[in-house]
């Protein structure tokens, strides 16, 4: 784990939970993709860094999830470098209070004021194409989360973020962290079809052809869509849905899963409403949604 692999003279990834990207920009300048899952994640990287001499300029963040800023705190405070993000990612990097207070719907209990969930502040800028270095080019992967990016270097390395999972991980949890299902499906669609030396999944094996992983993880969402639709044949409430989605997929609840799943489920039931599949209703003050 946190080995430095090289791609070609000018990029390479470590690998890690959520794989961090390193772009050489000079003879002894680096860029980062991501900086790992926290203040441990950060010195593991700052000890590639020093091994080669590498003065580290800025951090790219993917997205405001914290396995992929929580190194951010700690790098910036030894190197100095500077940190960018995308449109709102760059809040909640600034403000990580905001990620787990999102996913809970209020403020979040202590058991979700977790590094697993809300990384160390850190001085984020917001990230555009301006301030890329040359060669690196600014892909938008909506979907997974409010503005996530991915990056195309000029050796044709794609790095994917977490537009996608590994099937490994989708057979143990099924259900992946989504924001906007339909800006997901159609990231996936457009990954499709893309042409790279290589692709850079944060959380799946790096690769040269990313067609079937993505459709992989495109007839996940449209299963758990068809479960979800089933179960509303009888009104369900959100929290009955839930309960009945974990038991069918077979999956352990714990506090940080059921906010997890319960943000992505309530972001199905909006989905699937506004598609005119579902409708809501009240009964005795509960809301319960229907097939329709």
């Amino acid at each position: 784990m946190y080995e430095l692999i090289s791609l070609s003279p000018s990029v390479y990834y470590i690998e890690s939970p959520a794989k961090v990207g390193l772009v050489k920009t000079g003879e002894d300048q680096v860029w980062l993709i991501d900086s790992g899952s926290d203040k441990e994640a950060g010195r593991k990287i700052r000890q590639h860094l020093d091994k080669n001499g590498w003065k580290l300029q800025a951090i790219l963040c993917t997205h405001s999830n914290a396995d992929h800023i929580g190194g951010c705190a700690y790098l910036q405070k030894q190197t100095g470098c500077a940190v960018y993000a995308p449109g709102i990612e760059a809040d909640l990097t600034n403000h990580p209070l905001l990620e787990p207070s999102f996913l809970y719907g209020g403020y979040p209990c202590k058991e979700l004021r977790n590094k697993f969930l809300m990384a160390a502040a850190c001085d984020c800028r917001t990230l555009s194409a301006d301030v890329l270095p040359e060669g690196l080019e600014l892909i938008s992967l909506p979907g997974h989360f409010f503005d996530m990016v991915g990056f195309r270097t000029a050796e044709g390395v794609v790095f994917l973020a977490d537009c996608l999972s590994s099937r490994e991980t989708l057979e143990k949890y099924r259900i992946g962290f989504i924001y906007d299902v339909q800006r997901y499906l159609d990231t996936l669609e457009w990954v499709k079809t893309m042409e790279a030396s290589v692709f850079v999944p944060s959380h799946a094996a790096v690769c040269e052809d990313i067609r079937e992983l993505a459709q992989y993880n495109i007839d996940v969402v449209r299963d758990i869509e068809s479960v979800i639709l089933s179960l509303c044949d009888v009104p369900r409430s959100t929290e009955q849905l839930l309960s009945l989605l974990f038991k069918h997929y077979g999956l352990s609840m714990n506090i940080q899963q059921h906010v997890l799943v319960g943000s992505t489920v309530r972001s199905y039931l909006a989905w699937l409403k506004d598609r005119g599949e579902l409708e809501f209703f009240f009964e005795d003050e509960t809301l319960l949604w229907r097939r329709v």
